[in-house]
């Protein structure tokens, strides 16, 4: 009988699953000829229809009515799971949120593989929640749940940054010691892990893994720190009003900078508050702005702009940022410099994770022959600067940023649930 199991990257940004069919590891298209899709959702208003991935992201660009939701992973283990949220009139729960997402992806997998596939290794986080174990736990316990509901009978975890590893080192040839830096859209994590082509059938890696840290910053936080910087006092943030010269309230230009709070701004009695101050405001030019966003609701369209700022500034020096959706020819001009000083201290976190891998492993930065770079983050010239300067002497691997852990998984899968497998890998 076949040995089939799967691997799922449910990623911030993006997602990814892969096939394990009797040693042959393969990823499966999710989205038309794509193996990756963004991990993004859009509730038609006529009907709560949800559309996935690139779909849901053009329906919300193309000004569809509905609800467009991103950055679900980052709900998970916190107070919203239970909370809740209301999609066009109508009250959902996020796992029901999250398992339709889900969902879709493992009907891909199942339609290639010809059969149900019951067994997966869902890749998880360092850390869901930072200093926090309960919230922690907590958080994959509602990712197993999500799993078991939509059908698979066997549900393994593996911490991403080990999975990107795995998915590596079928392609080495020696042995290397290795750090993962696994930098998504909301965590970077780090591991300290030998490596050889011949460890790929192992079993048993535990001896193998030597140390794992990770830190609740990622790509979401750059564009957060970015938009603050760059962008939001544009849109009259930290502007004054009133005779006594009060600052306006911050809580929304904060919010408006953060994908998973962007839904949460567009009510009665905010957009109420916004036009009673710009009545009193000091600069009616700018906040007239934020209020046109809040009225429009195209506060995720700022956010993809700000996004495609991040992006434009890997290449480019500078970048004149289009926001003709909130006013006619408003273009926000974006130097490289002050990205990387607006996000230096988020770079200072993830530096000093990666530092504390490396201690807690026992071994010098001169002891590393290889860095392993996955994730859209790694992209950032800042960071990639950062990890040269700390690994000079080692290589650097960063093909297949975006599926590298999704593979990695389904190679786990492979020895968790292959044949002969004893199941001892080293797991969460």
């Amino acid at each position: 009988m076949t040995t089939l199991s799967c691997g799922i990257d449910f990623g911030t940004s993006n997602s990814s699953i892969a096939l394990a069919n009797d040693g042959e590891i393969s990823l499966v298209p999710v989205e038309q000829t794509h193996v990756t899709i963004p991990s993004a959702i859009f509730f038609q208003r006529a009907d709560n229809k949800a559309f996935y991935g690139r779909t849901a992201v053009n329906l919300f660009f193309d000004r569809q009515q509905g609800r467009f939701m991103r950055s679900l992973k980052r709900v998970l283990g916190t107070p919203l799971m239970k909370h809740g949220t209301v999609v066009n009139g109508t009250t959902m729960n996020f796992s029901g949120i999250i398992a339709s997402f889900l969902k879709k992806m493992k009907e891909k997998a199942d339609a290639v593989a010809g059969q149900e596939i019951e067994n997966v290794v869902m890749g998880r986080p360092v850390h869901f929640v930072d200093n926090s174990p309960e919230s922690d736990a907590q958080a994959q316990a509602e990712l197993r749940e999500i799993a078991l509901r939509i059908g698979f009978k066997t549900v393994e975890f593996q911490f991403e940054p080990i999975a990107a590893a795995f998915a590596h080192e079928a392609q080495l040839t020696g042995e290397k010691l290795a750090i993962v830096a696994d930098l998504g859209g909301g965590t970077s994590d780090f591991t300290v892990i030998r490596l050889s082509r011949q460890s790929v059938r192992k079993t048993d890696r535990s001896s193998d893994i030597l140390a794992n840290t990770g830190v609740r910053v990622g790509g979401n936080d750059f564009d957060k720190d970015l938009s603050l910087a760059a962008i939001m006092p544009e849109l009259g943030y930290r502007s004054r009003y009133g005779d006594k010269q009060l600052e306006v309230p911050l809580k929304p230009f904060h919010d408006l900078a953060e994908w998973s709070k962007v839904n949460f701004l567009y009510t009665p009695k905010l957009i109420m508050q916004t036009r009673q101050l710009l009545f009193q405001s000091h600069d009616k030019k700018r906040y007239k702005r934020l209020l046109s966003v809040l009225e429009n609701e195209t506060g995720h369209a700022v956010l993809a702009a700000t996004e495609g700022a991040k992006i434009a500034l890997t290449d480019q020096a500078e970048y004149a940022t289009p926001f003709d959706f909130v006013e006619t020819d408003f273009v926000i001009p974006i130097r490289r410099t002050l990205f990387e000083t607006a996000i230096f201290g988020e770079v200072e976190k993830i530096v000093a994770s990666a530092t504390e891998c490396l201690q807690n492993a026992g071994v010098r930065q001169q002891d590393i022959d290889l860095v392993i770079l996955t994730g859209g983050s790694t992209e950032v010239p800042l960071i990639q600067a950062e990890f040269k300067r700390l690994f000079p002497n080692a290589a650097i691997a960063d093909e297949n940023k975006l599926s590298s852990v999704g593979l990695g998984l389904a190679y786990d899968s492979q020895s968790k649930f292959g044949r002969n497998s004893t199941r001892q890998i080293a797991s969460v």
